[in-house]
C-alpha cells in the first residue's frame, strides 16, 4: 500500500463522519410517493442494464425498488452509460430499514472495520469508539443516514458489453482508501470510468456520494445537502413491501440501528 494512503484513509473517514454529524440537521418532509421496482421497469422497457442475482455478501437479498420518479431518470443514466460503452450494473435499490439494521450489526461490517482501522493505527487496536466512526461512513447507523432505506438511492458497477467487470479502482462493497470517489490510488482509466459514470448520473439530477464511488442519491438529504440546495429532503426512510401502495414513514429517523455500546459488547464478544 503507498505511504500516503494512510494518511488519506483517515482524513477521508473523518471528513465523511462530520458530513454525516451536519446531515443529521438537515430537515425531511416525506412526500408519500411510491416505490416500485426498477429492475421489472428495466426489463418492460427493453433497457440494457443488469441487475445482481446473487445474495449480497452471501447474506441479503437484493431488493430494487425505487420512488416512481426515479426510474425514467434512472433509465436514462443507463442508455448514456451504454452510449459510453458500458453496460451499467445495478447492485442495489431499496433495503427495508430491518435489513439495514442487520448490515450495520453484522459480523461483514465489523470485521472490515477491525482490519481498516488496525492498519490505520499500524497495528494498535482501535477503541470501539473509533469503530463505531468509521462504520457510521459506510453503513448508516441511523434511519436518517439511510437513504438506501428512503427508496431514493442505488449502488452501481460498469461492466464491458461481454459481461465482464469494468475497473473502477475498487471492488464493492469494499471500503478502503480506495472507495471515495476522487481516490488518487487508483488508475487513470479507473478515474475516468468514475467520472463518467458520475456525470451519466449528474445528467438526471443524481448526486455522488463523495466517500463511496458506487454509491448515488436524489432527493434525500444526502443529495440535498450535498447539492446545497437549502430544501427539505423529499423522500425519508420508509417502510415498504411490494405491492404495497404507499411508504410508510419511519416514526424516528434518529432511533439508532447501531451504537457505540453495541460495537463495544461486539468487540468484548468475539474476544471473550
Amino acid at each position: 500500500m503507498p505511504p500516503e494512503a494512510r494518511r488519506y484513509w483517515t482524513d477521508q473517514m473523518d471528513a465523511a463522519y462530520e458530513f454525516m454529524q451536519r446531515l443529521l440537521a438537515w430537515p425531511v418532509r416525506e412526500c408519500g410517493e411510491r416505490l416500485c421496482c426498477l429492475r421489472r421497469r428495466a426489463e418492460a422497457a427493453g433497457a440494457e442494464m443488469v441487475f445482481a442475482t446473487d445474495l449480497k455478501l452471501g447474506i441479503f437479498e437484493r431488493r430494487y425498488a425505487v420512488r416512481e420518479s426515479l426510474v425514467e431518470p434512472l433509465l436514462a443514466v443507463g442508455e448514456a452509460v451504454r452510449r459510453c460503452g458500458y453496460v451499467l450494473r445495478v447492485e442495489d435499490g431499496y433495503r427495508p430499514p430491518a435489513r439495514q439494521a442487520r448490515g450495520a450489526c453484522g459480523d461483514y461490517a465489523l470485521q472490515s472495520a477491525l482490519k481498516w482501522t488496525r492498519w490505520e493505527l499500524g497495528g494498535a487496536e482501535p477503541t470501539a469508539e473509533l469503530i463505531f466512526r468509521r462504520l457510521a461512513v459506510w453503513t448508516a447507523t441511523t434511519p436518517k443516514f439511510a437513504n438506501h432505506t428512503s427508496g431514493s438511492a442505488v449502488d452501481v458497477t460498469l461492466l464491458h458489453p461481454d459481461g465482464s467487470p469494468a475497473d473502477l479502482g475498487g471492488a464493492y462493497p469494499e471500503m478502503s482508501y480506495v472507495t471515495p470517489m476522487d481516490s488518487p490510488f487508483i488508475t487513470p482509466e479507473a478515474r475516468r470510468r468514475r467520472r463518467m459514470l458520475r456525470d451519466a448520473f449528474a445528467g438526471q439530477g443524481f448526486v455522488a456520494y463523495p466517500y463511496e464511488f458506487w454509491h448515488f442519491s436524489r432527493g434525500d438529504a444526502d443529495a440535498e445537502m450535498i447539492a446545497g440546495t437549502g430544501q427539505p429532503a423529499r423522500y425519508g426512510s420508509v417502510h415498504w413491501s411490494d405491492g404495497q401502495d404507499h411508504p410508510i414513514p419511519v416514526a424516528d429517523l434518529l432511533e439508532p440501528f447501531l451504537t457505540v455500546d453495541d460495537v463495544r459488547a461486539r468487540l468484548a464478544s468475539s474476544t471473550g
